[in-house]
């Protein structure tokens, strides 16, 4: 992350990042009306020191089914408290008291019945609560909140490569033609290779254009999809783009030349070996939206060298890419017990 072009400037602020858990509160939001009756209990859990996959294994052990059986939305990072959902099968006519589970380190704030599992992905976004310390100068801090509520590069956060790029260096032996035996960590490694090429495709955009210049020539998003097309600058696509309609992107790597623009294929050139193993796989060309705008983003002072943060992100963006514009960061959680693979989605 630190190499990645900013899109505002490097930030002259220093300070520390979950320096405690109640630093980092994070609250998943789902768009879901639950039924009320069904053959899953959806719980919604705050959790606090704890990752998900743990969570999940200790509540199958309790319901007495297969780990693989119990689901959630969204990984949650281990380091903060964060409150999110998690479906179990129960028979209909079977009662368990998932409330019997509640420890230090985890509590059940709503059990209620559902007709389908949840999927991964199915919640709408997440709310943060972000404590900052040690700020060296808030008054910097301050000075880019106007213009971060305007949006930041939509980077993948360091949590997606692993602990000192462990996962990068992975990517680079599979595309050597080592074998990944384990599906999901070779799910894993295979996300980091697409998330480092966007990310290098962002900045190069950021270096050279910002965010708000327009090529004559763009693929597009659709807002709230994944399907994109290509097309013409002209005042239809103006206007679409200023309701927000459609959404600038760059793009997610894999087989076949659709939807990469003349100047991301020059752009990708640098990673070929990279764009030509992850095609060999069978991964189709994706799309993910360039600028990721903070909803509600506010901050307080609690005191020159403390301030809050808070704001909410849709599904699938890093808490951490509006940081980094804001304020230079240290993570102390992962000074002493780093962690991998533990995403924010």
């Amino acid at each position: 992350m630190a190499s990645l072009n900013y899109l505002y400037g490097k930030p002259q602020s220093q300070g520390d990042f979950k320096q405690n858990p109640e630093d980092f509160v994070v609250e998943e939001e789902l768009d879901i009306e639950f039924t009320g009756e069904g053959e899953h209990v959806c719980l919604q859990i705050i959790k606090r020191g704890e990752n998900t996959a743990y969570l999940a294994k200790q509540i199958a052990k309790f319901a007495g089914v297969a780990p693989r059986d119990v689901s959630y939305a969204g990984l949650k990072d281990r380091h903060g408290v964060c409150t999110q959902w998690f479906s179990v099968p129960v028979p209909i006519k079977k009662h368990i008291d998932f409330s019997q589970l509640n420890s230090d380190s985890m509590v059940v704030i709503n059990q209620i019945r559902h007709n389908r599992k949840l999927k991964t992905g199915c919640h709408k976004g997440n709310r943060f609560v972000i404590t900052l310390r040690n700020v060296t100068n808030h008054l910097d801090v301050l000075s880019r909140i106007n213009a971060v509520r305007q949006g930041v590069p939509n980077y993948f956060a360091e949590q997606r490569f692993g602990h000192d790029g462990h996962n990068l260096t992975m990517a680079e032996r599979l595309f050597s033609g080592e074998q990944i035996r384990d599906k999901k960590l070779r799910g894993i490694v295979i996300s980091a290779a697409r998330s480092y090429i966007f990310n290098q495709i962002v900045s190069n955009r950021v270096k050279e254009h910002g965010l708000a210049k327009t090529w004559q020539r763009e693929v597009f998003l659709l807002s709230g999809s994944n399907a994109f097309f290509e097309d013409d600058l002209n005042d239809e696509i103006v206007e679409r783009l200023s309701q927000g309609d459609i959404l600038l992107s760059a793009p997610l790597v894999g087989k076949g030349e659709k939807g990469l623009t003349e100047v991301e294929r020059i752009w990708l050139e640098e990673f070929a070996d990279w764009h030509q193993g992850l095609a060999s796989l069978g991964l189709k060309n994706e799309r993910r939206s360039l600028r990721v705008v903070p909803k509600d983003l506010q901050v307080k002072t609690i005191d020159p060298k403390t301030l809050q943060l808070n704001f909410e992100l849709p599904k699938g963006c890093y808490a951490t890419s509006v940081l980094r514009e804001l304020i230079e960061h240290k993570d102390v959680s992962l000074i002493e017990k780093p962690q991998n693979g533990e995403l924010e989605t």
